[in-house]
């Protein structure tokens, strides 16, 4: 077992103050990821129900996500710039840095699921491509609450978890192309339709992606070790060598 390195536990200072700031900024990429969390329910509610206002809801809602991620990099900055913090307070001022960029990428993928679902119109997908991607983000938004509880306690084990699993939703976002493409060559009517699905499957395959980054900067902030493009093989041999 890999443990949770330097993380939380370790960080006390003199000064209360700082100590809140840096809660604070954790706190507020937590908030965040909420609220991205519920703009990809909301996209996919609005896509399996053909529901264009809650379509048109998500992408209105899309500014708020903005607006916190500028609001918790200026709190980094401040932080920076003022308290000069090292070692595992600067590791994680830098993971939130890095996480609330991901967590607004996630958004922007929400929204552009919303307006495929918007650009459907009346060219509403088979029941079973629809259950298909439904299923599929299913688990995509699984990985994603996994990834975010694993932010929220430093928890190195789960943060490998989501990082393993990351293959299987690759193989499971190629597989619904196939499909799709299959059905485009068979039928060329349903082209619009299919490219559409394949582009809220990239979507949601490239939120897949983005909970993994994440939880790279759980383990770098826990072990100040960077284990982007490393297996999570590999990085739990680094992990376990180093100590």
């Amino acid at each position: 077992m890999i443990n949770a390195g330097d993380g939380p536990a370790s960080r006390q200072h003199t000064s209360r103050q700082f100590d809140q700031e840096l809660d604070d900024i954790r706190s507020h990429a937590l908030t965040l990821g909420g609220m991205v969390e519920e703009q990809i329910e909301l996209a996919m509610r609005a896509l399996v129900d053909n529901d264009g206002d809650l379509a048109q809801e998500v992408i209105r809602n899309d500014h708020r996500v903005n607006t916190l991620e500028l609001e918790i990099d200026e709190q980094c900055t401040q932080v920076l710039a003022r308290r000069q913090p090292a070692g595992v307070d600067l590791r994680l001022v830098v993971a939130v840095f890095k996480a609330v960029t991901d967590l607004e990428r996630v958004g922007d993928d929400a929204k552009r699921i919303a307006r495929l679902a918007l650009a459907m119109g009346e060219h509403y997908p088979r029941k079973s491509w629809l259950n298909r991607v439904g299923d599929f983000s299913n688990r995509v938004r699984l990985r994603l609450k996994q990834t975010l509880d694993a932010f929220s306690r430093i928890d190195v084990e789960a943060a490998f978890e989501v990082k393993r699993g990351d293959d299987e939703l690759d193989d499971e976002y190629r597989a619904i192309v196939a499909e799709q493409i299959a059905s485009m060559s068979a039928d060329p009517r349903v082209i619009p339709v299919a490219l559409n699905l394949i582009w809220i499957a990239k979507a949601l395959e490239r939120v897949g992606d983005r909970a993994c980054n994440i939880c790279e900067y759980v383990i770098y902030y826990a072990h100040g070790k960077n284990v982007r493009h490393l297996t999570p093989e590999q990085a739990a041999r680094d992990l376990l060598r180093d100590g």
